[in-house]
């Protein structure tokens, strides 16, 4: 199931090194004077920039615009576990085992992504400015959505293999 919450929280959940490089960058982005604080900050509306870490890791630098829950479905992913990071603003993200919903589209291996219809029994996260959420391969997700008005968010999505 997902895990959430604030970056010291996660890391004294998560021992797995698979993981360091990710928390790293993210303690990084939390660095105001640093390159990589002031280089998600300058993140355009509706970009997304492909970082590569190393063979296993990398981000996507994203900016968008919070939807209506009717607009967003679930998603999930078999190569990689995600770690979306919230830069700037909040959203809500629901999450629901991938047994427990409908799919609509086939998972589509070049791209890893499968999408779900959405569920009246999803589990609900709100995720702050500095929080992340984990999604393992198990874990539909359906990010993006608005909490009471459509904004601007920055996130790090971090794909890490599995």
């Amino acid at each position: 199931m997902a895990i959430f919450g604030n970056i010291e929280s996660i890391k004294s959940q998560i021992t797995n090194p698979k993981f360091e490089k990710a928390f790293l960058y993210i303690q990084k982005l939390q660095d105001k004077n640093s390159f990589e604080h002031k280089e998600l900050l300058n993140t355009n509306l509706n970009e997304c920039n492909k970082i590569v870490l190393d063979e296993n890791t990398f981000i996507l630098k994203q900016s968008y615009i919070t939807k209506d829950k009717k607009d967003c479905l679930f998603e999930s992913h078999k190569k990689y576990i995600d770690i979306q990071y919230m830069f700037e603003g909040d959203e809500i993200m629901e999450v629901e085992n991938i047994n427990n919903l409908t799919l609509l589209k086939d998972y589509n291996e070049s791209l890893d992504y499968a999408n779900y219809s959405q569920s009246n029994n999803a589990s609900i996260l709100k995720i702050k400015e500095n929080e992340l959420a984990i999604f393992y391969p198990q874990d539909a997700h359906m990010p993006c959505i608005k909490i009471d008005k459509n904004k601007k968010v920055i996130k790090a999505v971090f794909k890490i293999a599995v």
